[in-house]
């Protein structure tokens, strides 16, 4: 009963089977099927030809399992003579003999879609060439290497970064040669530690690395080894270069340097020009009463000498004052399409015949094809003559001053250069030079507002003023102003 049974699931298994499955005698006639055939049910085909039945041919098809498998006398794959886009399987035919005894009775010939091998290769090769492509396309540079540090991968962004091309990092590059000073192995240490986001991993580890041409440079470093049975094989980092970062955070700290400065200016302009107007009248009663006295009284000539004193004094709080009120004006009146080349040559013929310019070399850079500059040209001469008469008493009289323009790569700026071999300015004294009263000249030879004149003058004409300075090699004053039009 209990073999009925196991027959009968049997039976119904192969009935159930979604594919074709017959069995056929040596002679290629049906003897039993589970199939079905436009309709026509199982019964009807058998004892017929599978291969008038099927394909309605006269011979067996070229491709028959079972003709292989009567050939071979042992179980036999066939491929389906059938095209398919569909690289993962393979439509087969399967036959194989039913066995009495020594002889062979019937086949078996069935037919299922085989998993290939071909179509896993070329899935597998798909998967590749699209990691590569991903590596290969990164942004940032993609090194990998085995554990002795032959480089493995060395994807297109790390050619820019490290300037070898991709032969000559494969060929002849180890990658400890990349860190400067022995860095590898701290790297490799840190990658081995779980400080830096977990054992094998570094992330956004800052470290500089050595290109071809020697260049150190700074790179933010993503990195993770590759273990095969818990044993190190390789490891790969993704390079970011910092040089443009560092470069755009530097840029925008001078920018935000000037704003504060433009702010602090503003505050002690608004300061300075209360204080000129306060001074004024009180200078003018100082100086007509001594005059008066002078004129009318008979004076010994010490009293003389006394009143002359305060008449001189006073015409240096005047003057002073006279700058501070010109510090304050933000005012652009004539302003016009300007020559700059002119406005400093004739800035220098006006000061090269003082005895402090004597022994003073000035050697002149110009640019003769340099656009007009929309400007006060007054202001200009101001601006021209502080930093020259500067440069001129910080040399004391003896050195060379160089004064270059030129064009910004841009075409909308010209850039103006000013350049001494003075004694320099100090790191502590730079950030402060512009600012209004500052001065390291002894007391009585400045007010400490010309510098800070020409930075309002350079403001109010939309430009900038920056100063570079090492101690003991001179200081070059850099005036950039807008070619366009009026800033409204």
């Amino acid at each position: 009963m209990g073999i009925d049974k196991e027959k009968e699931y049997l039976l119904k298994a192969i009935g159930a089977f979604q594919r074709r499955f017959i069995v056929v005698s040596p002679k290629f006639k049906i003897l039993a099927a589970n199939c079905r055939l436009n309709g026509t049910a199982e019964s009807e085909v058998i004892g017929k030809c599978c291969h008038l039945i099927f394909y309605d041919r006269q011979e067996p098809c070229d491709n028959c399992a079972v003709k292989e498998a009567i050939a071979k006398r042992k179980p036999t794959l066939m491929p389906k003579p059938q095209n398919t886009l569909d690289l993962d399987e393979m439509p087969c035919y399967f036959a194989y003999p039913i066995y009495s005894g020594d002889e062979i009775e019937a086949y078996v010939s069935m037919d299922f879609d085989l998993p290939t091998r071909g179509g896993l290769e070329e899935k597998l090769h798909r998967s590749n060439a699209f990691l590569r492509n991903l590596i290969f396309s990164a942004v940032d540079g993609v090194i990998a290497s085995d554990i002795a540090g032959k480089v493995l991968i060395f994807n297109d962004a790390a050619t820019k970064v490290f300037g070898y091309s991709v032969d000559e990092a494969l060929l002849y590059l180890n990658v400890r040669d990349i860190y400067p000073d022995n860095k590898a192995y701290e790297v490799m240490r840190n990658l081995r530690s779980d400080q830096y986001g977990g054992k094998g991993k570094l992330q956004s580890y800052q470290v500089d690395i050595i290109s071809k041409n020697k260049e150190i440079i700074p790179i933010f470093l993503n990195a993770a080894i590759v273990y095969e049975n818990e044993k190190e094989v390789a490891t790969i980092g993704f390079f970011h270069d910092l040089r443009e970062e560092l470069r755009m955070k530097e840029e925008l700290g001078k920018t935000q340097l000037q704003l504060l400065q433009a702010e602090k200016m503003s505050s002690l302009g608004k300061l300075a020009a209360g204080v000129a107007h306060q001074l004024n009248n009180p200078l003018g009663g100082i100086t007509l009463f001594t005059k008066l006295i002078l004129e009318e009284y008979d004076l010994e000539d010490g009293a003389k000498e006394d009143l002359n004193r305060i008449l001189r004094d006073a015409k240096r709080c005047r003057d002073t004052v006279k700058e501070l009120l010109e510090f304050t004006r933000q005012t652009r009146q004539l302003m016009r399409p300007h020559d700059i080349n002119r406005s400093l040559t004739r800035t220098l013929f006006l000061l090269e015949s003082q005895t402090l310019f004597h022994n003073i070399e000035i050697v002149k850079e110009l640019d003769a094809s340099l656009p007009p500059v929309l400007s006060d040209i007054q202001q200009l001469y101001h601006l021209f003559m502080n930093i020259i008469l500067n440069a001129a008493q910080a040399m004391e009289g003896k050195g060379m001053l160089t004064i270059k323009s030129y064009l910004l790569p841009d075409g909308d700026k010209v850039c103006i250069e000013i350049s001494d071999t003075g004694p320099g300015i100090s790191s502590e004294n730079l950030p402060h030079i512009f600012e209004p009263f500052f001065t390291t000249k002894e007391e009585g030879k400045g007010t400490g507002l010309g510098l800070s004149l020409a930075y309002r003058i350079v403001q109010n004409h939309g430009g900038s003023i920056q100063a570079d300075s090492v101690p003991g090699n001179g200081t070059t004053f850099t005036i950039v102003l807008p070619v366009g039009s009026k800033k409204t």
